[in-house]
């Protein structure tokens, strides 16, 4: 599988999970999680959908493996730092350590792909496409 495919999936589901439990917010009336639906839909939903157009801008790096390791690391600590902050304001404060640690996760994933990002080639088809106005 391709990261930028591995990453449009999840970031599909991961948005869904948010719709859902902003639907379950307004029907009890209870808006505790609220910034933990807020990190999913910005790390699971918009970041890694983001992330997946960049991998598809560049098919070698889409390709490779180290593109799916940092997309496999940005899922697993974006549920891990959601789950932990939603605990956290669901009277959990045991969760802070695994808040940090997601916080963390998700930091390495994003040094991964900073590192990804500064040291890809332009593709040539992306740069093929892009041709001036005649």
């Amino acid at each position: 599988m391709r990261a930028s495919t591995l990453c449009f999936r999840s970031a599909v589901c991961l948005g869904i999970v948010g719709i859902l439990i902003g639907i379950a917010m307004a029907a009890s009336h209870n808006h505790a999680v609220t910034p933990a639906h807020a990190h999913l839909n910005l790390l699971g939903w918009v970041a890694l959908f983001l992330i997946g157009f960049f991998y598809r801008l560049h098919p070698a790096l889409d390709a490779s493996r180290m593109a799916l390791v940092q997309t496999g690391v940005w899922i697993l600590g974006t549920v891990v730092l959601v789950a932990a902050v939603a605990a956290i304001h669901l009277g959990q404060p045991a969760a802070e350590p695994a808040a940090a640690i997601g916080s963390l996760i998700v930091l390495a994933a994003m040094a991964m792909f900073a590192w990804l990002v500064f040291r890809a080639e332009p593709s040539r088809a992306a740069v093929g496409a892009m041709r001036p106005a005649e």
